[in-house]
């Protein structure tokens, strides 16, 4: 169960750090769809065999519903770890981006 918040907290933070850097004004325009693409990609290549994958509250919750009690149980941590993740990656991002500062 660590290892999946973790994974999940981890892969949730750079998601976000990744769509506001290819988001951001001072980025190269049209390349946002395939940066964050590539990411989301990478995303579930590392975490399905951790935790199955989430990063999205709303895809585990529907398969929990059909899934039963022993995925209810554990919705907390995929409805969690994203939110966790997007705050930190939130943070980092301000962090290590900031903006221009007039010279």
């Amino acid at each position: 169960m660590a290892a999946a918040l973790i994974a999940e907290v981890v892969m949730s933070m750079m998601f976000l750090i990744i769509i506001l850097a290819a988001t951001d004004k001072r980025a190269p325009q049209g390349f946002a769809p395939i940066a964050i693409g590539l990411d989301l990609t990478l995303i579930h290549l590392i975490s399905i065999p951790v935790a199955n994958t989430s990063v999205n509250p709303a895809r585990s919750t529907a398969v929990a519903l059909f899934a039963g009690n022993f995925a209810m149980g554990q919705l907390w941590l995929f409805w969690l770890a994203p939110i966790v993740g997007a705050i930190l990656g939130a943070v980092v991002y301000r962090f290590i981006a900031g903006e221009d500062q007039p010279a």
